[in-house]
């Protein structure tokens, strides 16, 4: 059950009374306009909470979802997560997702350098990626500010909502300058 702390937010671990807080973010339409998922009915956002107590429950998960909370109220705006791909290659990669009234803030990126962070000093990973839609220019930049570096467009890479997506790879390396905060 590790907390991640930066200057304004808490990344914690999903709760079971957290249906209502995930399902804050993960209903807009806007919110999921570049993501394979969602927008969330109420059922979806109660199956997501049951499957990541799951997966809290594994010791040998591979894969980190994290609430992000304002540190000072406690209130849920979003989530991150970190994803093992090899262990052997030390590759890890990781997504981020913000209600939508709080976008602007800098809160992606501040949750998000934590994240990378954390992947580089508690599991020990190489390289970590990330992908966003070629029209998602708002992630590219957070991405950027991140650290990571534009390494190439997959194209047909995701299908969302029926049609197919490129998307824009990014990576940083645990020797890259990482941008404090």
């Amino acid at each position: 059950m590790t907390e991640l702390h930066t200057s304004r937010l808490i990344l914690r671990d999903v709760a079971r009374t957290d249906a209502a807080n995930v399902h804050g973010y993960a209903s807009d339409p806007e919110v999921c306009r570049y993501v394979a998922w969602g927008p969330n009915t109420p059922e979806d956002s109660e199956a997501f909470v049951r499957q990541e107590l799951a997966v809290l429950a594994d010791p040998g998960r591979t894969s980190f979802n994290k609430l992000v909370t304002i540190a000072e109220t406690g209130e849920v705006i979003g989530a991150v997560e970190l994803r093992i791909l090899s262990t052997a290659h030390r590759r890890g990669e990781f997504g981020y997702v913000l209600r939508r009234d709080e976008w602007g803030k800098g809160y992606a990126t501040e949750a998000s350098r934590a994240l990378v962070r954390w992947g580089f000093e508690r599991f020990g990973l190489e390289r970590i990626s990330a992908t966003c839609d070629p029209e998602n220019k708002a992630s590219e930049n957070v991405l950027q500010k991140v650290g990571l570096q534009y390494e190439g467009r997959m194209r047909r890479h995701l299908k969302v909502r029926d049609r197919w997506r490129d998307s824009l790879m990014f990576a940083i390396l645990s020797d890259d300058d990482q941008p404090a905060g």
